[in-house]
C-alpha cells in the first residue's frame, strides 16, 4: 500500500486515461437511444442531473455543468420541445424557476439508465466489496479534490 504513496508521472497518466475511457464508453452506450430522438452528450449530461436532482433550479445546473448559460438555454429548449422536461416557477422566488422530468423524460431516462447500469453493474459485480468501497472513496476524492 505504501508504494501508491509514490505514483510515477506514468501511473498518473494510465490512471487518467483509464478514467477517460471509462467515461466514454459508460456514456456512449446509450448514444442510439439519444441520436434517434436528435439529442447527444450535452441532452444525456443535462438529464442525468435534473434526474439525480430533481428540482433543481437552472442557475443550479449552470453550475453543476459548468456550461455557458447559451449553451444551457438551447439543450433545455430541445428538451422542453421533445416534453422530457418540464421548467416551472418556485413558489418562493417566482424568478427561479425550477427543473422536472415529466413522464416521458422518467421512461426516456430510464432507458438511457438501463444501458449504462448494465456495464456498472457487471463492474461492481465483478469485484471484491473492499474494491468497491475503495473505488468509490477515490472517486469522491478526484470529483472533491484540490487541482
Amino acid at each position: 500500500m505504501k508504494d501508491l504513496l509514490y505514483l510515477k508521472d506514468e501511473q498518473i497518466k494510465d490512471c487518467i486515461q483509464l478514467l477517460f475511457y471509462a467515461y466514454r464508453e459508460t456514456f456512449s452506450d446509450p448514444k442510439d437511444i439519444l441520436k434517434k430522438n436528435s439529442l447527444g452528450s450535452a441532452h444525456h449530461r443535462t438529464l442525468y442531473l435534473i434526474e439525480r436532482n430533481e428540482g433543481i433550479s437552472v442557475n443550479e445546473l449552470l453550475l453543476k455543468l459548468k456550461v455557458t448559460k447559451q449553451s444551457l438555454n438551447r439543450v433545455l429548449r430541445e428538451l422542453k420541445r421533445l416534453k422530457i422536461v418540464k421548467q416551472i416557477k418556485d413558489i418562493q422566488d417566482t424568478r427561479r424557476k425550477l427543473l422536472y422530468l415529466d413522464q416521458n423524460g422518467k421512461e426516456f431516462y430510464d432507458e438511457i439508465f438501463e444501458t449504462q447500469k448494465k456495464r456498472i453493474f457487471n463492474a461492481l459485480k465483478d469485484s471484491d466489496s473492499e474494491s468497491v468501497i475503495h473505488f468509490k472513496e477515490v472517486l469522491k476524492k478526484i470529483v472533491n479534490g484540490k487541482k
